[in-house]
C-alpha cells in the first residue's frame, strides 16, 4: 500500500475498537466531538506525505515493495539519513507547533530501532526477532499509526510489581498453542483512540524470579482486538466551544491519554517479541538504541515547541508595545536561549553519530540527554513568561464570537492593541491562553515533565551512562597533583613575596 491518505486513515478508524470516555463507549472516534479534531489532525499529517512540494522530503522508497513509505520509518545508515529524517519529522512538528507529542513519527522511530536490533529479541528465540522485523515491515508498508504502553498502574510503588498485594498490572496468565494470554492493565496510552496498533513493551526493571517472569513480555496488537478496553481521560477543551479560534490548540491537538485493560486477550505467537525474559526486557532501550532514535524525534518536537512559544512571546510583546523594556527583553532572551540550546543539541547529535552493532546509525546520545532532562524545565519557564507578558490580557480575553455579537462594537473598540485591531488581539490572546493557561496547557506542562520517563530516575540513569566521568575526575586529580608539586617547589614562592 505505501503512504495512506487521510481519508483512508479515517476510514480505518471506524472499526470495533472499545474506547470509553465520560461514562460511554464511543462507536466512531472520527465523529465524536471529543475525538474528531485530533483524528482529523492525524489525517492531515498523513496527507502531507502526498503534497507535491513535501513528498520528496517526507518519504522514501520501500526496500521491499518499491512503494513510497514515510521517512520516519527509515533505518538510518548514515548521518545524512538522520538529517533526512529530521527534515521529514520537522514538517509534522511545525504543522502542530510541537504540541502533538505522540504524532505517528515517534512510534515509527521506536519500532524501526527495534527492527534494526532484531538480534536482541532473537536472543531468547529466533522467532521473536523475526516477529519484530515482520511487524516493522507491516506498519511501514501500510502506513499504520501506533500507540504504546510501557508502565504499570500506580498502585503500590514501594514494592516490585510481582509482590504487590493488588494484582492489577498486565501479565501473562496462560500460554496456548496459539499464543500468550494477557490479563490486567497498562498505562499511559497516548493517541490510543487514533491508533491502528498498540505496542506493549516493558519499562521498569523486572526481577529475574519466577513470579516476575509473567511481567517480562513485549508484543503488538491491532487496537480493535477483542478483549482490549481503552478508558480515556476527559477532553481538555470545551467541545461545545462556539469557535475554533477560542481553543485553537486543544480542539485540534488533544491526542488524549488512556488506560488499556486486557481481559484475557490472546496475543498470537507471531506478534510476541519478548517472552518471559527479564534479560531482554531490562535495558531494552539502551541495547536497541531506541533511546537515542526516539530522543532525536523528541528533540525535533522540542525545537518546534520552542520556536512556537518564542513566536508567541514576541507577538504579544509587539502587540502591546512592551518589547522595548529591558526586563521584557530579558525574558524573550531566555526563550531564545532555550531555543538555540535545543537546536545545537540536535546538530551535535547528528554531527557525531554512533554506528550500532547492526550497521545502522544512531544520533549521539549525550546531546539528546540534555534535551531529555532539560526541556521540561525550559517549557515550563516559557509558559510562565508568556503568562507574565500577556498578564490580564490572557485572563480576560473574550470569545472570538463576541465580535459578531451584540457586544461587538464595544469589543471592537476596547480590545484593540497598540499593534493590531480587536480581532487580531483576541485571536493572539486566545492562542496564548490555550498554550499557557488552559486545561490543554496544563496537560502539556505535566506531559513534558514525564514525557520520556520519571525525571528522577532519568537523572540517575544519565549519571550512570555519562561517558566522561573518569576523564574529568582524572583532570581534577592531575590539577591537584600539579598544585601540590608547585607548592613544594621553592621557585614557586613568588606569591609569598612582595612583588615590585
Amino acid at each position: 500500500m505505501g503512504i495512506r491518505t487521510g481519508k483512508q486513515y479515517l476510514d480505518g478508524l471506524r472499526d470495533d475498537r472499545e474506547i470509553w470516555i465520560e461514562g460511554e463507549r464511543v462507536r466512531d472516534v472520527t465523529r465524536d466531538r471529543r475525538f474528531a479534531g485530533a483524528a482529523r489532525t492525524v489525517a492531515e499529517l498523513l496527507d502531507m506525505q502526498h503534497h507535491e512540494a513535501l513528498q520528496a522530503e517526507m518519504t522514501f522508497t520501500s526496500p521491499s515493495s518499491g512503494q513510497l513509505v514515510g521517512l520516519s520509518h527509515i533505518e538510518p545508515k548514515s548521518a545524512g539519513d538522520l538529517k533526512r529524517r529530521r527534515i521529514a519529522i520537522s514538517h509534522w512538528m511545525n504543522a502542530t507547533q510541537g504540541m502533538f507529542g505522540r504524532s505517528p513519527d515517534y512510534m515509527n522511530c521506536f519500532v524501526a530501532a527495534f527492527a534494526a536490533a532484531e538480534s536482541v529479541f532473537a536472543a531468547h528465540g529466533a522467532q521473536f526477532g523475526r516477529n519484530m522485523r515482520a511487524f516493522y515491515e507491516h506498519v511501514r508498508e501500510n502506513d499504520l499509526v501506533m500507540t504504546h504502553v510501557l508502565i504499570n498502574p500506580q498502585v503500590d510503588r514501594s514494592n516490585p510489581v510481582e509482590r504487590q498485594e493488588k494484582d492489577l498490572a498486565a501479565k501473562i496468565v496462560k500460554e496456548t498453542d496459539a499464543g500468550i494470554v494477557i490479563r490486567g492493565a497498562r498505562m499511559l496510552s497516548t493517541l490510543a483512540a487514533f491508533a491502528d496498533e498498540i505496542v506493549v513493551m516493558p519499562s521498569t526493571y523486572i526481577n529475574n524470579s519466577p513470579g516476575a517472569l509473567d511481567y517480562a513480555f513485549g508484543f503488538a496488537l491491532p487496537t480493535a482486538t477483542p478483549g482490549m478496553r481503552f478508558v480515556s481521560r476527559p477532553p481538555v477543551s470545551p467541545v461545545t466551544a462556539p469557535s475554533l479560534l477560542d481553543h485553537p490548540l486543544a480542539l485540534r491537538l488533544d491526542e488524549n491519554d488512556a488506560m488499556v485493560v486486557f481481559e484475557d486477550v490472546l496475543v498470537p505467537w507471531e506478534r510476541v517479541f519478548i517472552h518471559r525474559s527479564p534479560e531482554i526486557a531490562n535495558g531494552l532501550y539502551q541495547k536497541t538504541y531506541a533511546g537515542p532514535q526516539t530522543g532525536h524525534q523528541a528533540a525535533i518536537k522540542a525545537l518546534a515547541k520552542c520556536e512556537f512559544m518564542l513566536g508567541l512571546a514576541l507577538s504579544i510583546a509587539r502587540a502591546i508595545n512592551i518589547e522595548g523594556y529591558a526586563h521584557v527583553q530579558g525574558m524573550l532572551a531566555e526563550i531564545m536561549l532555550s531555543t538555540e540550546t535545543i537546536r545545537a543539541c540536535i546538530v551535535a547529535a547528528e554531527a557525531n553519530p554512533v554506528t550500532t552493532p547492526w550497521g545502522t546509525t544512531a544520533p549521539d546520545p549525550m546531546p539528546l540527554w540534555v534535551t531529555r532532562l532539560g526541556f521540561a524545565r525550559m517549557f515550563h519557564r516559557m509558559q510562565d513568561i508568556v503568562q507574565i507578558l500577556g498578564a490580564s490580557g490572557l485572563v480576560g480575553v473574550p470569545s472570538h464570537v463576541e465580535l459578531a455579537s451584540g457586544a461587538g462594537p464595544i469589543v471592537e473598540r476596547y480590545m484593540q492593541a497598540a499593534v493590531g485591531d480587536a480581532g487580531e488581539r483576541i485571536r493572539l490572546n486566545r492562542l496564548a491562553y490555550d498554550a499557557c493557561v488552559s486545561s490543554f496547557a496544563g496537560r502539556q506542562r505535566l506531559y513534558e515533565r514525564y514525557y520520556t520517563g520519571d525525571p528522577v530516575r532519568l537523572a540517575g540513569t544519565f549519571c550512570s551512562v555519562y561517558e566522561r566521568k573518569e576523564e574529568l575526575r582524572e583532570r581534577i586529580g592531575d590539577l591537584l597533583a600539579e598544585l601540590r608539586r608547585r607548592d613544594a617547589d621553592p621557585a614557586q614562592d613568588w606569591f609569598r613575596e612582595a612583588l615590585p
